[in-house]
């Protein structure tokens, strides 16, 4: 899937571009821990560059009848503002930028593609089927990690983030769960490590 507005080119150079919109596409799930109907409804405006930050504040995935359909967050409390990270934010100014000056969507025959932060070469929203055995499951063999599903880029993100001691409840916020009690009961498989972390931190502030 080429960078949205960008349309393929031959020869290596259009090789590497090919890869540019997924791997973007992936970085944001995999820092943020959205669900993939939800960054794949992301829009620009939901983006605050000052501040850093993302709003996610609707969902886009097909409907039994092959329409696109936006609809609510899974909860009320999904809907919520995640930080993004420096490089992230980078990644997608190149992307704003290069959309601005090489625009592919149709209002009238893809309205539902207005304004979408992904999209594909032909200007529609990314098809979460297609985006998983065209690049996901190929990148994956690729690298010889596990055949995992799309949406567990979702629970990568937020073992990551409480491996290296990032607080349940700023993790649960990050996720959209009810509470910081029910993100610990998910991830219970990563309080050992964090309570070794832990003590090793309390021993040496009192060993000096």
């Amino acid at each position: 899937m080429p960078i949205p507005g960008r349309h393929p080119s031959r020869g290596p150079a259009g090789a590497q571009e090919t890869l540019e919109i997924p791997q973007t596409l992936f970085a944001v799930a995999v820092t943020t821990g959205m669900r993939p109907s939800e960054y794949i409804g992301l829009k620009w405006q939901d983006i605050d560059w000052e501040r850093g930050t993302v709003s996610v504040k609707r969902t886009l995935r097909k409907g039994p009848t092959g329409q696109w359909e936006y609809g609510e967050t899974k909860r009320a409390g999904s809907r919520r503002l995640i930080r993004l990270q420096n490089w992230i934010i980078a990644r997608l100014k190149e992307l704003e930028k290069f959309q601005a000056a090489h625009p592919v969507v149709d209002p009238e025959e893809w309205p539902e593609s207005v304004g979408l932060i992904f999209i594909t070469e032909f200007g529609r929203p990314v098809n979460a089927n297609s985006l998983v055995y065209k690049h996901f499951k190929p990148i994956l063999k690729r690298a010889g990690l596990p055949n995992i599903r799309l949406y567990d880029l979702r629970h990568t993100a937020a073992t990551l983030a409480l491996s290296v001691g990032v607080s349940p409840k700023v993790v649960s916020e990050q996720l959209g769960h009810t509470s910081a009690a029910f993100t610990l009961d998910v991830y219970s498989h990563v309080l050992p490590h964090m309570q070794d972390d832990a003590a090793a931190k309390v021993e040496a502030a009192l060993m000096g």
